[in-house]
């Protein structure tokens, strides 16, 4: 076997999505995108009311979910314990509508922040499937 080519298929394997989109800073852009567009966007007013004015600390906490859940620094987990959304989202009445204005905003910071189409399909699935498991009402 060639070392060169399972050296790269060695370094695929190790590579992370937050690797891919380029780190912390790519999140940092993605989430700035995502509450701009929740601020702005008509069919993100009822989850952008779910929010404080000041939304900095979210901001934070969303950053080091993402880089986190994407395979970088688990500085979400050392600060805040387990993700435990469902619980942590459990006062807030989400149904279809806000899951989907959530996909929205995210799918519009994705592309907004340049991440290529294959790995932001891949990322708006996955999304997909913990957006529709974090509604807690029947509509």
């Amino acid at each position: 076997m060639n070392p060169l080519t399972t050296a790269a298929v060695d370094v695929r394997r190790t590579s992370t999505h937050f690797d891919a989109i380029g780190g912390e800073p790519a999140v940092t852009r993605i989430v700035d995108a995502f509450y701009r567009h929740m601020d702005t966007r008509p069919d993100a007013s009822d989850i952008r009311a779910m929010h404080a004015p000041d939304l900095a600390p979210v901001k934070t906490v969303l950053v080091r979910y993402l880089c986190e859940w994407l395979g970088g620094p688990k500085r979400y987990s050392d600060e805040r314990g387990q993700p435990r959304l469902r619980m942590r989202h459990a006062a807030f009445p989400i149904g279809a509508a806000e899951r989907d204005a959530w996909l929205s905003c995210m799918r519009a910071a994705l592309d907004e922040t340049g991440i290529a189409p294959a790995l932001r399909d891949e990322l708006m699935h996955a999304f997909l499937r913990i957006a529709d498991w974090m509604r807690n009402t029947g509509t």
